[in-house]
């Protein structure tokens, strides 16, 4: 977006969501200059348009003087149609797996190379979560990413391969090691990772498939890294995302992907 139009003549609207769209996957937070060069505002108008953001909540200022985008804009999307459908077939099966495991459960889905979670339901053990609706991470960054990393289009793949980002710690960043898991995910039909959030964490996840067979979602419970039974968790997740396939299936509610092209920051193949 950098060396975007001149100011002059630009309606208020225009310059909203020229800073809106400075964010994208790769730049989920940005300086105050960042900002004003992406958008090809001037510094005085992007900081003067960034404090009207923060009052609704639409951006957020960090400790580190950076910017990043608020849940406003997530809760908004929230009303989309596409998205309302695929939260209320979910729930259901979601809640259910919830209550037999007590466990912390969520969904997401793939935004280009991130995954994005749609929904979370909080488990009644303390177990470490970070991630909340609507938090974007790379995709080799967690079960669930992982899981829609290994059924993700060949570029995609070899994009993440290439260089893994290291965004904690924890998730694996070899692409030797990264290709073998995938090919494994796609062996056994489920992704595991142990504190790759978190110290104290571990996840299990598997995809959620729609009535042709292709992978919209992927659906995982998040435990305490102590626990020696996760593989106890399988049966339960599989069943819980054969009944959302089913139900997506059976509404022909849209591929969840439309809804997150709709209100997406900025557009990813």
């Amino acid at each position: 977006m950098a060396g975007g139009s001149p100011e002059v003549g630009r309606s208020v609207l225009s310059r909203v969501q020229a800073l809106l769209n400075s964010f994208d996957v790769d730049r989920r937070r940005l300086s105050l200059t960042e900002l004003s060069e992406r958008s090809g505002l001037a510094l005085t108008t992007t900081h003067r348009l960034l404090r009207e953001l923060q009052d609704s909540a639409m951006v957020v200022r960090r400790a580190d003087g950076d910017y990043e985008i608020g849940e406003f804009l997530w809760h908004l999307g929230l009303l989309a149609p596409v998205n309302r459908g695929l939260r209320e077939i979910a729930l259901p099966a979601m809640h259910d797996l919830h209550a037999v495991t007590h466990e912390t459960v969520h969904l997401a889905i793939r935004q280009g190379a991130a995954v994005v979670y749609v929904e979370r339901i909080q488990g009644t053990v303390s177990t470490p979560v970070v991630n909340r609706p609507g938090t974007a991470m790379p995709l080799h960054a967690t079960a669930v990413g992982t899981v829609l990393l290994a059924y993700a289009p060949p570029e995609v793949i070899e994009q993440a391969l290439r260089a893994p980002q290291r965004v904690t710690p924890y998730p694996m960043t070899e692409p030797e090691r990264l290709q073998r898991e995938l090919v494994d995910v796609r062996r056994h039909g489920y992704a595991r990772m142990a504190e790759e959030m978190a110290s104290g964490a571990t996840s299990v996840a598997v995809p959620v498939l729609d009535s042709e067979d292709r992978v919209v979602a992927a659906l995982g419970v998040v435990v305490r890294s102590s626990r020696r039974d996760i593989a106890g968790f399988l049966p339960g997740l599989q069943v819980a995302a054969r009944s959302i396939g089913r139900a997506l299936g059976s509404t022909g509610t849209p591929s969840p992907l439309a809804f997150f092209r709709m209100i997406s920051l900025r557009d990813h193949p």
